[in-house]
């Protein structure tokens, strides 16, 4: 049966076991619009797709 070769120390351990706690997203608000989004992703308003609070493209 498989063993270790060296020994995972307490901090690394943990570290991977506290991820599961994590929230999903986390969500921002953008100063030009005051739209609610996820960070780092573009979201649409008005027909108009913003990204970092830039018009990116209209439908």
């Amino acid at each position: 049966m498989p063993n270790p070769k060296r020994k995972m120390s307490k901090s690394r351990r943990d570290k991977r076991r506290s991820t599961y706690k994590a929230p999903q997203f986390t969500i921002a608000t953008d100063p030009v619009t005051g739209e609610a989004h996820i960070y780092h992703r573009a979201y649409w308003m008005d027909n108009k797709l913003y990204y970092k609070g830039k018009v990116v493209m209209e439908k």
